[in-house]
């Protein structure tokens, strides 16, 4: 009986792994994919003492026929934190994936980066935020 269970559990982990890679939602992705033009890839926020946040929004257009739907963004390190349009971007309009990084602990050169996963074909590219925290002083 153990046996029994046990290979019941195994099999419905593998499935549901299989389920999160091939689920019915990437296809549809595929299928109705659509091309963005990146207008901010990249931030240089210069110097910000430790403790400030710094905000910045990188701009996209949806240069596609279908609707730009983002999935997830994720961000390098805890101390960023990515947001990002939850309904779909229509084609030709302008959409942002907003960056919030948290320099508190953070002193000195400062490179993060942020994925975005949509449906976008070819993907977005990694959006960059760099810059250098200035140490507080004692």
């Amino acid at each position: 009986m153990l046996k029994v269970v046990l290979y019941t559990t195994i099999a419905l982990i593998a499935l549901s792994c299989n389920l999160g890679q091939n689920g019915a939602a990437a296809p549809a992705l595929v299928k109705d994919s659509t091309t963005v033009q990146i207008l901010d890839s990249a931030y240089d926020f210069g110097k910000a003492n430790e403790g400030e946040k710094v905000d910045f929004a990188f701009r996209f257009k949806n240069t596609g026929t279908k609707p730009l739907i983002i999935q997830n963004a994720t961000a390098s390190c805890g101390c960023t934190k990515p947001t990002w349009p939850k309904e779909p971007i229509p084609p030709g309009a302008i959409g942002s994936v907003k960056a919030e990084f948290n320099s508190e602990g953070r002193a000195g050169p400062a490179y993060k980066v942020i994925t975005v996963i949509s449906n976008a074909k070819p993907a977005f590219p990694p959006l960059k935020l760099t810059g250098v925290v200035v140490k507080k002083s004692a």
